[in-house]
């Protein structure tokens, strides 16, 4: 089965701030983050001004997941959420009683559109023996569809036990993460056939050019990133573990095969360490992303003032789409509380 084709816009210009354009539109931001009772939640990949400003108006910077989990912890009546649709929908799902706005609801996701919840049922159904997994970067839709809802950084345990329980897994949307997690656990798996277009630029020979130039960097690597990619990894995980790598390991650099969103976080733990984009350049390179999202790229602090101005860019969602899709998510948030007491009763053992 071929993945539909994917229309990848170009990365947004936004123009350029002043810094003193930049001080007055963030604090006006603020006021309107007050007013409005909201809280804003920003991803790693997003602009390091929103970042910034969602830290220093009370909010977080986070993976997809923790942002909704933060958010649902909130007695805000609004969550602001930058990144894409997939992360206002999650926040969405957790917290149906708040409202969540983003600065452009068209800022999707290659995996999320690369995964339409109607050819997917119909892939599942054509599977039915198999126990669906599915990655947090897709649609209400087909979570709702799913058994289990798996951020990168749980996916292998999640894995491993359904492997013990004997079960067949049916793994999407992203390919590369999946032949990860199927090579690591053993377990007996269907992949669906997208890919990040972020994490499919990242080049092995350009890597290993690069790896010869900074002999004594580590090399970071998301599992997004294709298999000749990741076997040159010192470290692969998930957002969160690649930027605890760069604040605990002793290594000054480190080479980093993720979107480049993420340095803004790197520098913020480890100001001592330098940092290299991993090459998305050499044989076979088209260059779609330049290690940058562009839909992450439509979220800038213009765009989230016209959203807080307008009220508008609100997620809906059908009741009964999330009354399913919350299903696999609380199953995983459940799954990682018990793995959590076990790991603590076994080091306190």
């Amino acid at each position: 089965m071929k993945p539909p084709n994917i229309l990848v816009p170009q990365h947004p210009h936004w123009p350029k701030l002043s810094d003193e354009e930049r001080s007055a539109l963030k604090a006006c931001i603020t006021d309107k983050l007050k007013a409005e009772n909201a809280v804003l939640v920003a991803h790693y990949y997003t602009d390091p001004d929103l970042q910034a400003l969602a830290e220093e108006s009370g909010g977080c910077v986070a993976d997809s997941l923790e942002m909704a989990r933060f958010g649902a912890a909130q007695e805000a009546d609004t969550l602001v959420v930058c990144g894409v649709r997939f992360m206002g929908e999650t926040s969405k799902i957790l917290s149906p009683e708040k409202r969540v706005i983003m600065p452009d609801l068209g800022a999707t996701c290659s995996l999320d559109e690369g995964c339409p919840a109607d050819r997917f049922s119909a892939f599942c159904d054509a599977h039915p023996q198999h126990t669906v997994v599915t990655y947090a970067n897709t649609s209400a839709e087909v979570k709702a569809r799913s058994d289990w809802v798996v951020t990168s950084g749980i996916a292998l345990p999640i894995v491993e036990h359904l492997t013990e329980q004997g079960e067949k897994v049916l793994w999407a949307p992203d390919r590369h993460l999946g032949r990860y997690v199927q090579r690591v656990t053993g377990a007996e798996m269907v992949l669906w056939p997208s890919s990040c277009v972020v994490h499919e630029e990242f080049k092995a020979v350009a890597l290993k050019r690069i790896r010869r130039l900074h002999p004594q960097a580590a090399v970071l690597v998301h599992p997004e990133s294709p298999e000749n990619v990741i076997a040159q990894a010192d470290v692969i995980g998930s957002t969160t573990a690649l930027i605890k790598a760069v604040a605990e390991m002793d290594n000054k650099e480190f080479i980093v095969a993720t979107d480049g969103g993420i340095f803004y976080k790197m520098q913020q733990t480890a100001p001592g360490k330098i940092l290299i984009e991993a090459p998305t350049a050499g044989e076979g390179a088209t260059c779609v992303s330049c290690a940058h999202c562009p839909w992450m790229g439509m979220n800038a602090l213009q765009n989230l003032e016209q959203a807080l101005d307008s009220g508008g860019n609100e997620i809906v969602l059908d009741p009964a789409i999330r009354e399913r899709a919350v299903i696999p998510i609380r199953r995983m948030l459940d799954f990682a509380a018990r793995r959590e007491i076990e790991m603590k009763d076994r080091g306190n053992a």
